[in-house]
């Protein structure tokens, strides 16, 4: 029995999991708004006559949370807060069978490809004229731009090609369009994602093009930052290394997912590089691009990780010293070339090593930020919250990276979306504070 009147072609989109699952929401919502739907992106309250869930299925914390979600609104529906459910995205795609079997009172589900049928089931029209159009979630001043779909890589605890399929560029003049359609709406950074940025071209162009891409993307008036999130060290264009240098609005930041620190744990996961080989990239980025920014994600825990192999890569970060550092405990996924092996180190010992790196990193930001104080950087204000306006620099990425914060005060005519110089006072482990520059 219902027990509230509901808004009668009002889409609430629930969107869990990363970037790319983001930029598939907002496509969605831009086709629907086409269609006439009223379109709310995680909604505060529960008044939305239909419910989309966009998933993840990565690792068992995020298909955990996704499964928690659906449950919650297949209740909400029971209880007549909600009229129908339909859940798409990564989990979706992997797990339908069972999902349908388990969780029946879904109205559908769908796949990460399933765009055209999930609008067809709404009785909506998939608008291809409306290709590369979304409805931003982020605020209004910045973007995520994904370059293209799937992935071909090996790596053996990952499901991403699972969910995702092969890796698919989007044509350059398409992203080229897109680009320009965001710069006239008034986003000044774009976020560059993809599975595998630096595998950019090599299906339609038959060589990596990313260096081109992203300095095409650079003339586009309006863009005042672009920044490059997934790249794969093994075959890294070092091209995009130049256009990097010699273009003032591409930041000097690069997010390089390594994985590890051991040989043998890198050959296991089949990552298809060394230690070695690793370490000479990396000193062959900085030493072309001295500025630059370097965040990676580690894998604590992966099958027949010995302490031996978990002090290699404590070394590893230790000499590395990266600007910005995530590490995940290896989740054992079925159907990846790592479930045949033995998930051999305890839960526990995974998050303890974690934990370890952590510390590690911790003591290497703050160390890095200590150098920042009396330094000033350009800042581009995403938020205020209490006493702060909350900013970043050219050297960190929204949500996942370091922020600036700045006193709110009568003087600081600040506006979210503003860029403003900013003079570094102090700092701790993540966070730098300052005042503006006149």
């Amino acid at each position: 029995m219902k027990t509230k009147t509901l808004k009668k072609n009002k889409v609430n989109v629930v969107t869990l999991g990363c970037s790319k699952n983001i930029f598939d929401s907002e496509i969605l919502m831009a086709q629907l708004k086409a269609n006439k739907f009223t379109v709310e992106h995680e909604a505060q309250q529960d008044d939305s006559e239909i419910v989309i869930i966009n998933t993840c299925g990565f690792i068992d914390n995020a298909k955990q949370e996704s499964i928690d979600t659906i449950i919650r609104y297949a209740n909400a529906k029971a209880d007549g807060l909600v009229d129908k459910v339909y859940v798409t995205g990564c989990l979706s795609e992997r797990y339908k069978d069972e999902l349908q079997t388990e969780i029946p009172e879904i109205d559908g589900y769908f796949g990460t490809r399933d765009l055209p049928r999930l609008l067809k089931t709404l009785k909506a029209d998939y608008k291809k004229e409306l290709i590369g159009e979304r409805l931003l979630t982020t605020p209004a001043h910045y973007a995520y731009f994904k370059i293209a779909e799937g992935c071909d890589r090996p790596c053996s605890f990952c499901a991403i090609p699972l969910m995702r399929g092969k890796h698919q560029s989007t044509p350059m003049e398409q992203l080229i369009k897109n680009a320009n359609s965001l710069a006239n709406q008034g986003v000044k950074e774009l976020i560059l994602i993809a599975q595998d940025l630096t595998y950019y071209g090599l299906d339609i162009y038959k060589k990596r093009n990313l260096a081109e891409l992203v300095d095409k993307l650079s003339d586009i008036h309006g863009i005042e930052w672009i920044r490059l999130h997934y790249a794969f060290p093994s075959g890294f264009p070092m091209d995009v290394l130049d256009v990097m240098k010699n273009r003032s609005n591409v930041c000097n930041y690069l997010d390089m997912p390594l994985q590890h620190g051991s040989t043998s744990i890198l050959k296991a996961m089949k990552r298809g590089i060394t230690r070695e080989k690793t370490e000479t990239l990396i000193s062959q980025i900085r030493d072309k691009v001295p500025e630059i920014a370097l965040r990676t994600t580690l894998i604590s825990g992966f099958p027949g990780e010995t302490e031996k192999d978990f002090d290699e890569m404590y070394d590893f970060v230790e000499r590395s010293r990266f600007e910005r550092l995530g590490i995940f405990t290896y989740s054992h996924e079925e159907n990846t070339s790592a479930y045949s092996l033995n998930d051999d180190v305890p839960a526990e010992i995974k998050q303890e090593r974690a934990d370890t790196i952590m510390d590690l990193q911790a003591g290497i930001s703050h160390e890095l930020n200590q150098n920042k104080i009396g330094n000033t950087y350009k800042v581009l204000f995403d938020k205020a919250e209490g006493e702060y306006f909350i900013g970043r620099t050219e050297f960190d990425s929204p949500e996942v990276d370091n922020e600036v914060l700045v006193k709110i005060t009568e003087k600081n005519h600040l506006r979210i979306g503003d860029f403003a110089n900013v003079k570094i006072t102090s700092a701790d482990h993540y966070d730098l504070y300052g005042n503006l520059e006149s």
